[in-house]
């Protein structure tokens, strides 16, 4: 009994020790609010931005040629090396020409004998002429004579059109590049038969210039016609021009100029067959090669950039937080529907000059006071960036895909915009 009422009392001061330190620590903050957090800060303002709209485009040599061959036989000899590069007048292809050549020496062989019938013929109306005049022969002779002379010149000219073809035939025995360009594999190897006009024994390709084709939308196209309309001296060679990114991202070296826009819209995706013309002197751009088309917009958009971590998103609507006149927080929707590399492009929803939270944005709620400090470097570096023509940011927008239409990326999208990659002027 007197060990249980001893630790009765232990315990009941252990409790009493417990609650006079609660106490004590509660007097020391007691009615003392936390310091308001620290955030990062940029002020919105705003300024022309260049937006690079993004197009899927595919190649297409200017000058395509089929290499079929005028006369039948067999291949005999292939002149040039698979996929390797020829000038126009390049020996391709040699068809057997024994067979042709005898044709010719035949062709040549009648042509010698109707010429000399014709000869005979003609000696003898030369001969039996005068004698008429004696009456020593009819004129029923006289007649058939002039009839003989006359068949035999027609054949003559029968004969040399024969010999014309044989030598033509012999010459198309041998199969020449039309073009410079850049020849495709050979379809027929040396010993094959080949059928005069049916057998396709390769494919020719022009190489420079090339055409880069892509669609695009016909909100783009309204802009591309108010722009010519606006200017009417200038034609479509005086637009900007087009640029390319290749597949592994690098940028190709030559920009191209707008060469064709199709007569009809596409009903079905609501998009403009166009056609660009690139330079392609090093033969780096093949035909049927898929490429990206960067175009910039003819009108800049006024916005401002804000780093894409200062932008919350939610349910396909997109917000910031700003610093109201008190010192707090202030919940802003804003529209932000293209991204410029690790920026939003803010078009509305912030007023210029309000300050915007791009750092400790994850500290903060609406209508809590806060502590607003310079951003970063790296935070105002992102939103701030300019190419060195001024207005216009290094990195290239890339609009959300258009409904319908895969091959028109330039319509905006603001549930789903893309990355763009960067373009610097």
């Amino acid at each position: 009994m007197r060990g249980q009422a001893r630790a009765a009392i232990l315990a009941s001061c252990a409790l009493a020790a417990i609650v006079l330190l609660l106490s004590a620590c509660s007097g020391k903050t007691g009615g003392q609010a936390p310091p308001p957090p620290e955030v990062g800060v940029i002020k919105a303002v705003t300024q022309p931005i260049t937006v690079y709209e993004d197009y899927v485009g595919q190649t297409e040599a200017v000058d395509t040629v089929e290499i079929r061959a005028r006369v039948s036989g067999l291949l005999e000899r292939q002149a040039f090396e698979d996929g390797g590069k020829v000038k126009k007048g390049d020996l391709l292809f040699v068809i057997d020409q024994q067979p042709y050549i005898a044709a010719l020496a035949q062709a040549k062989a009648a042509l010698a004998q109707t010429q000399a019938a014709h000869l005979n013929s003609k000696q003898n109306l030369d001969r039996i002429r005068p004698l008429l005049a004696d009456k020593a022969i009819s004129q029923q002779d006289l007649d058939a004579a002039i009839a003989k002379e006359g068949t035999d010149a027609a054949n003559v000219d029968a004969a040399k059109a024969q010999v014309k073809t044989a030598e033509l035939n012999l010459e198309y025995t041998s199969l020449h590049a039309s073009r410079d360009g850049v020849v495709s594999k050979a379809l027929i190897k040396p010993g094959g038969l080949v059928n005069a006009s049916t057998t396709l024994l390769t494919t020719l390709y022009s190489v420079d210039p090339i055409y880069v084709n892509f669609a695009v939308s016909e909100q783009k196209l309204l802009e591309l016609q108010r722009q010519l309309k606006r200017n009417p001296g200038e034609d479509k060679a005086k637009l900007p021009p087009f640029r390319l990114r290749l597949a592994d991202g690098s940028e190709y070296k030559s920009s191209g100029r707008l060469n064709f826009v199709d007569a009809a819209v596409d009903p079905k995706s609501g998009t403009l067959q166009v056609r660009a013309l690139v330079p392609n002197p090093d033969r780096l751009l093949r035909a049927g090669q898929l490429v990206r088309v960067i175009f910039p917009s003819l009108e800049p958009l006024n916005a401002f950039l804000v780093p894409q971590k200062a932008v919350q998103e939610l349910q396909g609507k997109r917000s910031v937080y700003v610093v109201d006149a008190e010192g707090k927080a202030a919940y802003r929707e804003v529209t932000a529907n293209i991204r410029l590399g690790n920026d939003w492009a803010v078009e509305s929803g912030v007023q210029p000059g309000e300050v915007v939270i791009v750092e400790g944005t994850q500290k903060v709620h609406p209508g809590a006071p806060v502590k607003p400090v310079p951003a970063t470097a790296d935070a105002k570096g992102d939103a701030k960036k300019e190419t060195p023509s001024g207005g216009a940011p290094q990195n290239a927008a890339q609009k959300g895909a258009a409904a319908g239409a895969p091959q028109d990326s330039a319509k905006k999208d603001a549930a789903k915009p893309q990355d763009a990659s960067k373009y610097g002027k």
